[in-house]
């Protein structure tokens, strides 16, 4: 049976790409999912190999005979277009070209990614140097990629705990395209309360005035072990952290969020036990 049309839910995992970007279609059939992310390269370093013809199209072909119906991939860890070292900045820029370059040779759509860390210089400026590397990207590649920003912690010097900030470099990158992922460990951990109706209720109508709806294009769905206003990212199992049951009941339960893709980045455990136990616990609460 055709999952999709068994669950509408664009819903999934972080998925494994070792041995060969194509085998992460499959890891992520395996344990149910109607969407997954990837790395298209390794994350923690800052060469890659160029992608092999023979991968592409291996993955391609997984993807149109699948049952997936969303892929996004995450960039590398080490981009920091933030960064006041200019050395370092036109470092990460060059690696953001390529990582637009690999998803749009893949046919992966969107791409998601931190707005980086200030190192001291203050929100303002690193602001501002977000800004004037993206713009040096775009000059570079099309718009043939979506560019997600991801909210964050607001961990050490982090840009993008706070809206403001995500609207501010969507504002001025308004001819581009760029849509926000909202991860909920992230946003819980920055301060945004997500366990009650009514404070839930408040996080989504300032998203709403400050960044649109319209522009949420993914979710990273991560509880968090450490409390409200922590600003420190640790992602948990869902249900099992701070923010509980009750949160993710409210955004998988949201109407206007139905259709938007919703992916984990938890440990997945033995023989994917966690995978299979959060995703059953999301698709229940969808549907109470």
């Amino acid at each position: 049976m055709n999952v999709v049309a068994r669950d509408p839910l664009l819903l999934g995992v972080h998925v494994s790409i070792a041995g060969s970007i194509h085998k992460a279609v499959g890891r992520g059939e395996e344990v149910g999912c109607t969407a997954i992310q990837v790395f298209t390269r390794n994350a923690s370093r800052w060469q890659a190999k160029p992608l092999d013809e023979r991968d592409v199209l291996a993955f391609k072909a997984a993807l149109a005979e699948s049952s997936l119906g969303y892929v996004a991939a995450h960039d590398s860890y080490l981009i920091n277009l933030a960064s006041p070292d200019h050395e370092l900045r036109e470092k990460s820029i060059r690696t953001f070209v390529d990582e637009i370059q690999r998803c749009h040779v893949l046919g992966i759509q969107d791409l998601v990614m931190h707005p980086g860390a200030h190192m001291g210089q203050g929100s303002d400026d690193g602001i501002k140097r977000v800004i004037e590397s993206f713009r040096s990207v775009f000059a570079e590649v099309s718009d043939n990629v979506r560019v997600l920003i991801e909210n964050t912690a607001g961990q050490g010097t982090t840009l993008g705990a706070c809206f403001e900030e995500l609207a501010a470099i969507m504002d001025a990158l308004s001819g581009h395209d760029l849509a926000v992922c909202f991860d909920t460990c992230h946003a819980f951990a920055a301060g945004y309360d997500l366990r009650s109706e009514q404070s839930y209720t408040a996080v989504m109508e300032r998203f709403d005035q400050l960044i649109g709806l319209e522009n949420l294009a993914l979710f990273h769905l991560n509880d968090s072990k450490k409390p409200l206003g922590a600003r420190v990212d640790r992602h948990d199992h869902v249900g099992k952290g701070m923010i509980g049951e009750g949160g993710f009941g409210l955004l998988m339960t949201d109407p206007r969020l139905r259709g938007v893709p919703k992916i984990l980045e938890t440990p997945s455990g033995d023989e994917h036990c966690h995978d299979l136990e959060n995703l059953a616990l999301l698709r229940r609460l969808a549907e109470e």
